[in-house]
């Protein structure tokens, strides 16, 4: 089992940046692959940024240039990081870490909330 905790979300003007963080702890020799999601009102949930376990990275079309993912670890956590830049509103959306693990089983974080003001 992995638990997820996210932090970092906040207010923040139209144009302004935002450094979402995400602590995955527990089971995480099994983890295979990190993303962040976003749930706006009203609207699917989308994959924002995620990582797999080759290094290699993907960014939704909407925030590529905007947004910058990066990693860390250390012995008993994975952080996931989500640089948020040129924020607008449509930004706006609760953000979810996730972490995958062999078994294809995903573990959610409680979500932290966005909020871009124009």
């Amino acid at each position: 089992h992995v638990q997820v905790v996210e932090s970092g979300g906040g207010l923040v003007q139209a144009g302004g940046s935002l450094r979402l963080s995400c602590k995955a702890s527990g089971n995480i020799l099994s983890v295979r692959s990190m993303g962040w999601y976003r749930r706006a009102p009203g609207k699917e949930r989308e994959l924002v940024a995620g990582i797999g376990s080759g290094g290699d990275v993907y960014y939704a079309d909407s925030v590529k240039g905007r947004f910058t993912l990066s990693k860390d670890a250390d012995v008993n956590t994975l952080y996931l990081y989500l640089q948020l830049g040129f924020l607008k509103p449509e930004d706006t959306a609760m953000y979810y870490c996730v972490a995958q693990d062999s078994d294809a089983d995903s573990f959610w974080g409680q979500g932290t909330q966005v909020t871009v003001s124009s």
